[in-house]
């Protein structure tokens, strides 16, 4: 069955599936990471992906940009084809002192400035949290690959550009890791659907210092992310 947003079959995803914002970035994944990887959807060039990995299949499909735009594919995703493991892999601004450029944050939780969440949730605040046994395996793996990951919570804005001026203190009291655009829907829609997700990020820039990675830096950096989550994922499934 397709979707408005997805000319896939049943079938041609795998339960587990990598998430990238850029559809670019789905096709790197797919290229570089998995064995045989054959493209199953492309709707507004939107691109997804299904191979093997270590012989189990994974699928990797592009999220786009932004709280409306994961919602959809995720939810897609979960109620048309299936899919019951979600791991956002993206980029984040760094926030906290202890997160400099080229770290990963794997997000334990997510606060938001959108107002999904409160919508779906009565108008009361929703705490935002990964699936616990995602968490720990990607803990597990990390400790093993010793790519030295920070894990913690992170907030996902609505804006890209311009912010409240009283927004940053706060992150920084809180001990915010890094902030995005996409988890805490990525968390609630798992939530509500009784699947499993899991956000893990790349810090691209710092919001504090305003250091930035070069393009060589960030690629080495996102693979050392997809590492992480492609193991993650091979362990859990």
């Amino acid at each position: 069955m397709m979707t408005p947003h997805i000319n896939a079959k049943q079938g041609d995803f795998a339960e587990t599936v990598l998430m990238p914002g850029d559809p670019l970035r789905a096709k790197y994944i797919a290229d570089t990471f998995l064995t045989d990887p054959r493209e199953v959807t492309n709707v507004r060039n939107m691109l997804g992906f299904t191979g093997t990995y270590k012989g189990k299949p994974i699928s990797v499909m592009a999220h786009g940009m932004g709280v409306p735009s994961v919602s959809i594919y995720v939810h897609e995703l979960i109620t048309f084809y299936g899919v019951k493991n979600l791991i956002r892999v993206g980029t984040s601004g760094g926030v906290s002192e202890e997160v400099k450029v080229k770290d990963i944050i794997v997000a334990m939780g997510a606060g938001s400035a959108s107002l999904t969440n409160r919508t779906r949730f009565a108008g009361y605040d929703y705490a935002a949290t990964a699936d616990f046994g995602l968490l720990k395996t990607c803990w597990e793996v990390e400790q093993r690959l010793g790519s030295k990951a920070k894990f913690g919570n992170i907030f996902t804005n609505d804006l890209f550009y311009g912010c409240d001026d009283n927004k940053t203190p706060a992150l920084l009291k809180m001990n915010i890791l890094g902030v995005d655009m996409e988890t805490s829907e990525l968390y609630a829609i798992a939530a509500q659907k009784r699947v499993k997700a899991l956000s893990i990020l790349t810090v691209s820039d710092h919001i504090i210092t305003g250091e930035e990675t070069t393009a060589e830096q960030r690629q080495t950096s996102f693979s050392q992310m997809i590492e992480l989550a492609l193991e993650t994922a091979f362990k859990a499934s």
